[in-house]
């Protein structure tokens, strides 16, 4: 297959997924990396209403340049798409404090990394039930 016509095709995939599930459209969290960026553009290039999202939790600064100037371009180049941001820093913070730490520091790093995670999926579902996308 040519890149267009895999291109064609899974944008046509989401497009139909989307409003086969009675949904207007798409959430996607935007990181700065190179799998949000194609998946953001792919669901933008639908036509259909995205919505992406920059979900930092202590976050590079070079990760926060390369998500912020994916979310400007891709707003730019396509009108279907808004973007904003959510400050997941604090709640992070204020959820390391309610939750034990443990003396296996390795186990304890890989459950706040996992926590991050899922406080981004968390938000994006919020965000997603909110504006009936998926």
């Amino acid at each position: 297959m040519k890149n267009e016509q895999v291109i064609e095709y899974i944008v046509g995939w989401l497009r139909d997924y989307a409003q086969n599930s009675g949904m207007t459209g798409f959430v996607v969290g935007v990181s700065g990396g190179i799998d949000s960026a194609l998946t953001s553009t792919l669901c933008a290039s639908t036509g259909l209403k995205t919505i992406v999202v920059e979900l930092p939790i202590h976050q590079a600064e070079s990760q926060v340049n390369r998500a912020q100037e994916h979310i400007a371009q891709l707003m730019e180049r396509i009108p279907n798409v808004t973007g904003t941001r959510v400050d997941l820093t604090p709640i992070f913070e204020s959820f390391k404090t309610e939750v034990p730490s443990s003396k296996d520091e390795k186990a304890y790093f890989l459950a706040l990394a996992n926590t991050r995670a899922r406080l981004r999926m968390t938000t994006l579902y919020a965000i997603g039930q909110t504006n009936t996308c998926l």
